[in-house]
């Protein structure tokens, strides 16, 4: 996330309390609950919602003004991610500080998402029905090889780690969110064996949600048949994709917002002979990722009658992840079934 144009209030999920002198015993906190520390409010509220009264959660990004990509901690994230029993991460290069944080972490259980998609390297074999701690153990080598060999590839990308050809922005998959819940819960079931039932039902009933969501974007494929979309910057490409979309994004201009970095001029006006052929259904974007070529080709798709859908990579005040979701999905089906 680069260039910040759009700052939202955004409230963090819950509080975790910092006083005191110890680290608390994993699963038993001062008052008895579970510390989860997320790196974003998006796996905050889904801790929370997973782990109801029995966890403490602390999202570290709350606002649109950070950038987790190039967020620097502070000593306060540091001693929170020290205290926590459960750490839950995008990975992927979304908010590589989180893995600097588990260095001088006391070993604490952690969720890493984007170890669950399809498309992450490594994950060919990803089982659909279950995963089988052997499986897992797999999945969190290939990716560790994965981040090792990336971050020797990339060193040179300033603040933006993100592995080449991978989308990280997973939280948009629904598929992949399933099998995420279904960690957490585990992982929170280990913690606090009496609150398995608990931790079951709740992720239940988000896994349904979920489901929910699979079940409307393929609805979406079939009744918007052969609609072609404009992409700024990969946010939303997993909505795009379950729906059936087809990305007519000119290569490298997606890549190059989401990188901070100028489009090419060639590229560019290329994106502007896009947005005036007539072919675009509607434009995604990041509300809070842009510059002076996004602006350019939003106000040529506005010219051109073109529907601006924009997304926001972190919950607004007051949402919950399902409702926020539900929210993208039903702005989707309304720009390209106008």
């Amino acid at each position: 996330m680069k260039k910040p144009v759009v700052a939202l209030a955004l409230a963090s999920v819950a509080a975790l309390t910092l006083a005191g002198c110890s680290t608390p015993t994993a699963g038993e906190g001062d008052d008895g609950t579970i510390t989860v520390v997320a790196s974003t409010n998006v796996y905050g509220d889904i801790a929370a919602t997973i782990g109801g009264d029995r966890v403490d959660v602390q999202s570290i990004i709350t606002s649109a003004s950070q950038d987790p990509h190039s967020y620097e901690a502070s000593a306060r994230d540091r001693l929170t991610v020290q205290k926590a029993d459960l750490v839950i991460e995008n990975g992927g290069g979304y908010d590589a500080f989180i893995d600097t944080l588990l260095q001088d972490a006391k070993d604490p259980h952690v969720v890493t998402a984007v170890e669950y998609s399809h498309d992450f390297p490594g994950n060919e074999g990803h089982e659909d029905d279950a995963h089988a701690d052997e499986a897992h153990a797999d999945d969190e080598a290939h990716a560790d090889e994965a981040e090792h060999d990336h971050a020797e590839d990339e060193a040179g990308h300033e603040g933006h780690d993100h592995i080449e050809g991978f989308n990280e922005h997973v939280w948009f998959d629904p598929h992949t969110m399933i099998h995420v819940v279904e960690a957490i819960a585990d992982e929170l079931t280990a913690l606090d064996p009496d609150g398995a039932k608990e931790f079951a039902a709740n992720a239940a009933d988000l896994t349904a949600d979920l489901e929910g969501f699979e079940t409307e974007l393929a609805t979406l494929k079939t009744d918007a048949p052969g609609v072609n979309v404009f992409i700024t910057e990969p946010l939303p490409g997993y909505l795009a994709a379950a729906a059936g979309f087809t990305d007519v994004t000119p290569e490298g201009f997606a890549e190059s917002v989401e990188e901070g970095t100028d489009v090419a001029p060639a590229v560019l006006l290329e994106a502007l002979d896009v947005i005036g052929s007539g072919q675009v259904t509607a434009l995604l974007t990041n509300a809070q990722t842009g510059g002076s070529e996004t602006q350019r080709v939003e106000t040529a798709a506005k010219d051109a009658g073109i529907p601006v859908v924009a997304f926001t990579e972190l919950l607004e005040d007051g949402s919950s992840y399902s409702e926020w979701m539900s929210d993208a999905i039903q702005s989707l089906a309304a720009a390209v079934q106008s």
